[in-house]
C-alpha cells in the first residue's frame, strides 16, 4: 500500500553528518542483488567518507520516517540532464511510495534548472527495476558493458520532462 505523503522527502544539506546511517540503508536495499548482478554492485565500495564526498559533487535526498532513513537517492547535473544514481529505500519499506517521492524530488530539481530529462542505469538482471522505472515514465535508451565484459550488463533508461 502506498502512503506516498506520510514520509518527508528533504534535500542533504551541509552539515549533514549521518552517512554511516546512509551507508548502512544503501547497503541494506543493495543486498538483493548480491548473486544476482554481475559484475557486483558500485554500492560495496562506498564508505562514510565516500558518501560524504559524494554530496559535494551531487545532491541528495534523504526519505525520513522519523528519525529514521528509509530512503535516499543521489543526482549528478549534467548538461541536459540529471543522473540518476544509488537510489535506495530500506527493504522494510519498498512499495509504499518512498522511491516515487525521491525520484519526483529529482525530477522537480532537474526542472528548476531547466532540465530536458533525468537519466538512469540500472543492471540487465533486475527485471523488476526495470518495470518500476517504466511506471515512473522512463525508457530505455542503450544497454552498455562493464569493462571487461563482452555483453550488456546495464540499461540507460531517461524520462523526458515536459
Amino acid at each position: 500500500m502506498e502512503r506516498t505523503d506520510a514520509v518527508p522527502i528533504t534535500q542533504i544539506v551541509a552539515g549533514f553528518d549521518r552517512w554511516d546511517d546512509v551507508l548502512a540503508l544503501i547497503m541494506r536495499a543493495f543486498a538483493s542483488m548480491d548473486g544476482v548482478i554481475d559484475p557486483p554492485s558500485s554500492a560495496h565500495l562506498l564508505t562514510a567518507d565516500s558518501l560524504r564526498d559524494k554530496a559535494r559533487r551531487e545532491t541528495g535526498f534523504v526519505a525520513l520516517e522519523g528519525d529514521r532513513i528509509v530512503g535516499c537517492v543521489f543526482t549528478l547535473e549534467r548538461v541536459a540532464e540529471f543522473y540518476v544514481g544509488k537510489l535506495a529505500v530500506a527493504p522494510d519499506c519498498q512499495g509504499q511510495g518512498i522511491g516515487r517521492r525521491l525520484m519526483q524530488a529529482v525530477e522537480g530539481l532537474a526542472r528548476s534548472r531547466g532540465k530536458a530529462a533525468i537519466e538512469l542505469q540500472t543492471r540487465i538482471e533486475l527485471t523488476g527495476n526495470h518495470a518500476v522505472f517504466a511506471r515512473f515514465g522512463f525508457h530505455e535508451t542503450e544497454r552498455t558493458a562493464h569493462e571487461g565484459y563482452d555483453r550488456a550488463t546495464s540499461i540507460t533508461m531517461r524520462k523526458a520532462l515536459a
